[in-house]
């Protein structure tokens, strides 16, 4: 290894260690400073945080340097949703073609794992404890504070990288006092708030556990996501007021347990003790941070301190994960001149970032509203027709967000695109319950898109 190559990281979260492995196989030394302890040495729970959903582009990036085996360990295939209405009826929807499948995967878990990827195929040395205090992007030089001894150190390296997710330091500290940084944020007005559904006695699941579950009840919904120990993550999405279902209404364990009861009832037979598991975990809150450009000097943002997102396409992970397929690509592309290498990686990378965003946010609504409604499940069936008879000429637009390596911004694009032209079909068909799959309908998608 060239010892004379050195790389800083901030953050040693999914995106962080992932990306040490791909700095180290390019023989860089790589140094991490995290703020939390070692979460390793504490006690993980399974419905610590919104599980994450594992798709293409993540296995892409994380097969590249050889560590999705490590991954795939603690994933658990869904091939579809589930879709559970007030009477307990459940309706499958697959997500895309025979074979094709999410991973459920527990953020504490992967985590843990990644740190483990980091240090044993990244030969990353990672600081815990350590918070940055200030950050010098022409320099490529960043201050830290030891929270446990109080010892202030100055670090510096040929680049330095902050994967230190949405409320990110570096950002704060160096990126938003830059003359012409534009940032952003702005706060959904749903929080989440986390339950654990226990296995059963015998360890098996309460629930069918190749799929992600959805109550979806127009204005909010409960998801969940399986995790390896025969338990559920659960989480209640839902306004923080201001509506007759809104967090701030459920302020006791009895309204808690009446409106599960009347609610999600096949849920409340599972989960009889919901009243007095709602405090396990924080109602939080869930924001989109937008900012511009990526990087300045020897220093860039990945992930979340880039592009945060709300969790509802399940691509948080997976976009920040594709941040390092397309660094190391360009890496290679401009033999490591870092600044081209840097501009390059603002100016491509910027318009999925927000495309990722805004998608999330139409997923929100998708999920939440649409998944119930029978139109929308029509509309998804001729979909997936069409692209069977014509995969060349269409690929839905969840498969090309999940399933496939199309940008996020093009993906976008063609996806509302598309919706036009379903909805026109729709609209123009007379009886097209009834003749949805027939010729006469494929022949006029064709016609529409010319």
């Amino acid at each position: 290894m060239n010892e004379g190559k050195s790389a800083i990281i901030v953050g040693a979260g999914l995106v962080g260690s992932l990306w040490a492995v791909y700095l180290s196989k390019a023989g860089y030394k790589v140094t991490i400073y995290e703020r939390r302890p070692d979460i390793r040495l504490a006690e993980i729970s399974a419905g610590k945080s919104i599980n994450l959903a594992l798709s293409n582009r993540g296995w892409k990036a994380l097969d590249a340097v050889g560590v999705g085996d490590e991954i795939r360990k603690i994933a658990i295939p869904m091939t579809g949703r589930v879709m559970h209405d007030t009477e307990g009826n459940l309706t499958y929807q697959p997500y895309g073609k025979e074979g094709q499948a999410i991973y459920s995967i527990s953020r504490g878990g992967v985590n843990a794992k990644m740190m483990d990827i980091a240090e044993e195929y990244g030969n990353a040395e990672i600081h815990y404890n350590h918070e940055c205090l200030s950050a010098d992007t022409k320099n490529g030089s960043i201050r830290v504070k030891n929270s446990e001894t109080g010892e202030v150190i100055d670090a510096k390296a040929d680049v330095v990288f902050a994967a230190d997710g949405a409320f990110s330091a570096v950002r704060y500290n160096a990126f938003q006092k830059l003359d012409r940084f534009n940032f952003s944020q702005m706060y959904i007005e749903d929080g989440y708030r986390e339950i654990l559904l226990p296995a059963n006695e015998d360890g098996s699941y309460k629930l069918e556990l190749n799929a992600l579950h959805i109550w979806p009840r127009g204005r909010f919904m409960l998801i969940a996501l399986p995790n390896e120990d025969g338990s559920f993550t659960c989480t209640l999405f839902m306004p923080h007021s201001g509506d007759e279902n809104s967090f701030d209404v459920l302020d006791s364990k009895e309204k808690v347990e009446n409106f599960f009861k009347t609610t999600f009832p096949d849920f409340f037979e599972m989960m009889p003790e919901i009243g007095d598991a709602w405090e396990d975990h924080p109602l939080s809150s869930l924001a989109i941070m937008r900012s511009y450009p990526w990087h300045d000097g020897k220093m860039a943002l990945m992930g979340d301190a880039a592009h945060a997102t709300v969790p509802f396409y399940g691509q948080g992970m997976n976009g920040g994960f594709e941040d390092c397929t397309v660094l190391s690509e360009l890496m290679q592309k401009h033999n490591e001149d870092w600044d081209k290498v840097f501009a390059e990686y603002s100016v491509v990378r910027k318009p999925d970032g927000d495309a990722l965003q805004d998608l999330s946010l139409h997923n929100y609504y998708v999920m939440r509203d649409y998944v119930a409604d029978p139109d929308f499940l029509l509309q998804k069936k001729i979909e997936a027709k069409f692209s069977e008879l014509y995969p060349d000429k269409w690929m839905p637009l969840y498969s090309m967000v999940t399933f496939s390596e199309v940008r996020y911004s093009d993906a976008h694009r063609l996806g509302m695109q598309q919706d036009k032209i379903m909805k026109d079909v729709m609209a123009s068909t007379p009886n097209i319950e009834e003749k949805w799959d027939s010729p006469e309908v494929m022949e006029q998608i064709l016609e529409k898109i010319g």
